[in-house]
């Protein structure tokens, strides 16, 4: 029996535990009517400090995560001074990529309005930005104190100090073998830090939600159930009409061709819900449409890393959904720093489950929003996960086939199905 339980994926146990505190919070709301156990141990104590306890659990590794991940990310990419014309591209179309998918969510978010009707305006204390104008909000990104701004939290200037690190890192590489190796080694610790952290998300969301459906009864279902739709209705423009697009305007090529052969990687990376193990077949794949393999071998896993397309939809939904919740009114300010954020924030998002949920907590910071709206949808973020994870491995290959195009190293008769390319012919990663 013991057995079974721990082959249930972390995933589903999250799940299981948004279940069973949304069933615990009606049973308070409908059936228990003593305000001792109901309000004072249940409500005020024990569920106050479960979610309150996990919220500040992931609170605590936003700043160092995505500080090293973002310096880690930027430093990597220095085989762009070896690929030349090839790199810019590709950066260029996964920065515009995403940030066409950001825009997307807060408008369809806008328009559908998932977290209205929740009202959780008593429920948490926010700290929204101070509305400020377009000039100073660009000027704002750049720290005065750089340290300051990493001990308060002030995301946008760590953001940038963490890409300028890396830059220079990336620059350096030679002289700087020491503080890259630290800043690696200090990545790797705040992911196995992450992984810690998240196996408390069970209890965690299991204390969020019977705590806010304690309060609100099944009217705090229908908003949920309007979020789903407006993350998986942004996924499916994304992936649908915004690719194609793109990929019709810059190569005139059939996106149906693509689709076609392409499905069986979006199926894997849908299972997975990993972009990393995704990339061996992403690759493979790719070769057997005729793109040169020096292409994708850079293209692919560059775009595992910094092309999260798919997590800044999600991340665009969660910011609406929370900002209507808590009836704060986000201006244009807010929202384009909303954007900018989440674009950034795509750098320093490893290409692992879930972890998208840790750097939400960043674009959240970046405006002021309480970070509690994260625990209500943490427990329908596994399922999520996989429709995003889908499309951000469909972005990376359709970036992959823009720029082989464009750089003369994709081979049109195979890729249109007049030549087959053979077995033999095909590098396959790993072998």
């Amino acid at each position: 029996m013991l057995d079974k339980f721990k082959k249930i994926s972390l995933g589903n146990w999250i799940l299981i535990g948004m279940i069973l505190g949304f069933i615990v919070g009606l049973i308070l709301n409908f059936w228990v009517k003593d305000p001792f156990i109901k309000d004072i141990v249940l409500i005020d104590n024990v569920f106050y400090i479960g979610g309150t306890v996990f919220i500040k659990l992931m609170k605590m590794l936003v700043v160092p995560l995505v500080f090293c991940s973002i310096v880690v990310g930027v430093a990597s990419i220095s085989d762009i001074r070896k690929i030349g014309k090839i790199g810019g591209t590709t950066i260029l179309i996964y920065l515009l990529t995403t940030a066409l998918a950001i825009t997307i969510a807060l408008l369809i978010a806008g328009i559908i309005k998932p977290g209205e009707g929740l009202n959780m305006a008593g429920l948490a204390q926010a700290n929204l930005t101070t509305a400020q104008s377009m000039a100073d909000t660009v000027i704002n990104i750049i720290p005065d104190n750089p340290i300051n701004s990493l001990a308060s939290g002030d995301m946008l200037p760590v953001i940038i100090f963490g890409v300028l690190i890396g830059i220079i890192l990336a620059k350096l590489r030679e002289e700087t073998k020491t503080v890259n190796k630290l800043f690696e080694e200090g990545n790797t610790i705040m992911m196995e830090m992450t992984s810690i952290v998240m196996k408390f998300a069970p209890i965690g969301v299991f204390c969020l939600m019977a705590k806010t459906f304690a309060g609100l009864g099944f009217e705090g279902l229908m908003p949920l159930l309007k979020y789903i739709g407006c993350v998986l209705l942004g996924l499916a423009i994304q992936a649908f009409i915004v690719y194609p697009s793109i990929m019709v305007i810059l190569t005139r090529l059939n996106p149906i061709k693509f689709f076609k052969r392409f499905i069986s990687v979006m199926f894997f990376a849908f299972s997975s819900s990993t972009s990393n193990a995704t990339i061996p077949l992403n690759m493979e794949k790719l070769s057997e449409m005729g793109v040169s393999r020096d292409v994708s071998s850079f293209t692919i896993p560059l775009g595992a890393t910094i092309n999260m397309d798919g997590t800044a939809i999600m991340q665009g939904c969660a910011v609406m959904f929370a900002a209507q919740a808590y009836g704060i009114d986000l201006g244009t300010s807010a929202l384009i720093t909303v954007v900018f954020t989440a674009v950034m924030a795509s750098v320093g998002t490893a290409g692992v489950p879930s972890v998208g949920l840790i750097t939400l907590n960043m674009v959240f910071n970046s405006v002021g929003l309480p970070v509690d709206a994260i625990g209500i949808i943490m427990g329908i973020d596994h399922l999520l996960d996989m429709f995003r994870t889908a499309v951000n491995v469909t972005g990376d290959a359709i970036c992959t086939l823009i720029v082989s195009f464009r750089s003369k190293a994709l081979d049109l008769d195979v890729f249109n199905g007049k030549k087959e390319i053979k077995k033999e012919e095909i590098d396959y990663f790993g072998n």
